[in-house]
């Protein structure tokens, strides 16, 4: 009998188990939401208004509130991912930022680069690549060059430009700024077609994909957190945030047929070759014509 009892007992302990594993996969929309270093998760009051590149959010929208704490909520509480974008701000902010500049663009986009890559050279499943996560036929579209040795979606000022050049064509196609954020994750087409078939005009007033209607949310809660970040619990000292690299530029217009030896001739090895020129794709390179500035790290390398 009590074999029996706690045979049952047993069945009935793994049972609820099961049932809580697959009730919390059922309803993780996004793995990362449950990355938090502490057990109690950080609760802020989300502030009164936001704004991306000028065009306020209107949370006085109860959806729009609410989507709009459900982002503030994921990533002040997604401390190790925040705190590591946040270092590397101070590296990449200064690269990115005047090229939005002469471009044009909203200071506000480099959070978008910020949600797209956490500021890293990514990879994504669908294959969209670098710092703006750009898809091989649009990067070629866009005037990157993209072969056997050669990655531009990886050189972080030409992949700028090149994100740049699509987001003047968004607005203007779209006229909103925020519309033209939305349009970089669903695309100019898949926009187009969501506002006509509901006729309405607003990113706001749409009804879209999960990760579309979450996009824009998402990078007015870096703006808010990044902006603010003592106030969110981030206190990260500027003597830690990782810094611009000082670097030599070598031009390259001829084929080298082996990198590793010529990192080596550099004085550096190929690891660090790589590592500060992330467009170089192969063990080779060749220019076809072309003029390529290779970077030579000259601190921090021994």
């Amino acid at each position: 009998m009590k074999k029996t009892v706690r045979t049952i007992l047993s069945i009935i302990a793994v049972t609820a188990i099961s049932s809580t594993l697959i009730f919390s996969a059922s309803h993780t929309e996004n793995p990362n939401e449950n990355e938090t270093t502490t057990s109690s998760p950080h609760l802020h009051s989300i502030p009164s208004k936001i704004d991306f590149a000028g065009e306020a959010a209107p949370l006085h929208l109860t959806d729009v509130k609410e989507r709009f704490d459900r982002e503030m909520i994921v990533n002040t509480n997604l401390h190790g991912s925040t705190i590591l974008t946040m270092k590397r701000a101070d590296r990449y902010f200064p690269v990115i930022e005047p090229i939005l500049a002469k471009n044009g663009i909203p200071d506000d986009f480099k959070y978008l680069c910020v949600i797209e890559s956490a500021l890293a050279n990514a990879v994504s499943p669908a294959g969209a690549s670098g710092f703006w996560q750009i898809m091989k036929g649009t990067g070629k579209d866009y005037g990157l060059v993209i072969d056997e040795t050669i990655d531009e979606r990886y050189d972080l000022v030409k992949a700028t430009e090149a994100a740049c050049k699509y987001f003047n064509d968004a607005k203007a196609k779209f006229g909103s700024w925020t519309l033209v954020a939305a349009s970089y994750n669903r695309g100019m087409a898949g926009m187009t077609r969501a506002m006509d078939s509901q006729y309405v005009t607003d990113y706001y007033d749409l009804f879209l994909n999960q990760e579309t209607s979450r996009y824009v949310f998402r990078i007015l809660a870096l703006k808010e957190i990044m902006s603010n970040s003592e106030k969110y619990g981030f206190n990260v000292p500027k003597n830690e945030t990782y810094k611009p690299i000082k670097m030599k530029k070598v031009a390259v217009d001829y084929d080298i047929t082996d990198l590793p030896l010529f990192a080596k001739e550099q004085g550096i090895n190929y690891k660090l070759l790589k590592l500060y020129n992330p467009w170089l794709v192969n063990t080779s390179l060749k220019p076809k014509g072309k003029t390529y500035y290779i970077e030579i790290p000259t601190q921090g390398i021994k």
